[in-house]
């Protein structure tokens, strides 16, 4: 199994902090935010790569990070080429490109660079294992908040029955967390999904895709999960994370108190 990690995004909404700093590079409770991720993955069995995709900007920092940064799994940083939102790849096309640059024929699991969740990983790959492609969805409590994100529905065998890339009117508020697992079987489906002409932005377009030519399966996460995409929903994650390390907890360690929504 491979695991692929989007870093390739220049995050302008956050800027001036991430003019110089990529934005899985940030801070959150004091270490990197990739590295929650990275950490997350620990103890996958069968895991042996962990690829991080990102820009020329950018790639000698991820470069830098991997040295000083120790891990089960060997991680190998992909630069693809792109240097400003005019030319990025989009984060389809940067699947693609890891796909075909390193020849990925295992299955992958593929998450956003700035997700941070206390998923457990394993349990997540045991769900998908046998059920193709998967994907994990969170249920953010609010209809009208649903607008931002790709809006899950899912009929009573948790498969995706419905899927739209930040609707106008969301069906519900169970959004897609970018945190996907691909069989190796079905890795020739993305450059088959590109080659139409779709859109090579948003991984939620392929997933909306994808879900109308076969079955994909859904997740259904219950516990913390924060998508970094605004100063408030950073501080957010750091008076979160604070908390966490005041506590002694540890990342995937359930409990009682960890129950609430948290996706500003």
């Amino acid at each position: 199994m491979k695991a692929l990690i989007l870093a390739a995004g220049f995050a302008t909404r956050l800027y001036p902090l991430t003019e110089k700093t990529a934005k899985p590079l940030l801070p959150v409770a004091g270490k990197p935010m990739i590295e929650y991720i990275t950490d997350s993955l620990r103890g996958l069995s069968g895991l042996d790569t962990v690829y991080v995709v990102t820009n020329r900007k950018f790639h000698d920092d991820f470069c830098a990070w991997r040295k000083g940064y120790r891990h089960d799994a060997a991680i190998e940083i992909i630069n693809d080429g792109s240097t400003s939102d005019q030319n990025k790849l989009g984060a389809i096309g940067d699947i693609d490109f890891a796909v075909r640059e390193k020849g990925i024929t295992d299955d992958l699991l593929v998450i956003a660079g700035d997700n941070l969740f206390d998923l457990q990983i394993p349990e997540f790959v045991r769900f998908a294992e046998g059920r193709g492609a998967t994907i994990a969805a969170y249920d953010i409590g609010s209809v009208a908040d649903a607008r931002r994100f790709g809006v899950v529905s899912v009929d009573r065998n948790n498969f995706v029955e419905g899927f739209e890339e930040k609707p106008y009117n969301p069906r519900s508020s169970l959004v897609a967390m970018c945190l996907y697992y691909f069989p190796k079987g079905k890795l020739p489906l993305i450059g088959k999904y590109l080659s139409g002409g779709n859109s090579p932005d948003a991984p939620g377009n392929y997933i909306a895709w994808l879900s109308r030519a076969e079955k994909v399966a859904c997740y259904v996460f219950t516990g913390s999960w924060f998508d970094i995409g605004s100063f408030e929903s950073l501080d957010t994650a750091n008076r979160y994370w604070e908390g966490r390390k005041e506590k002694g907890w540890n990342i995937g360690r359930k409990t009682e108190q960890e129950s609430t929504r948290r996706s500003e």
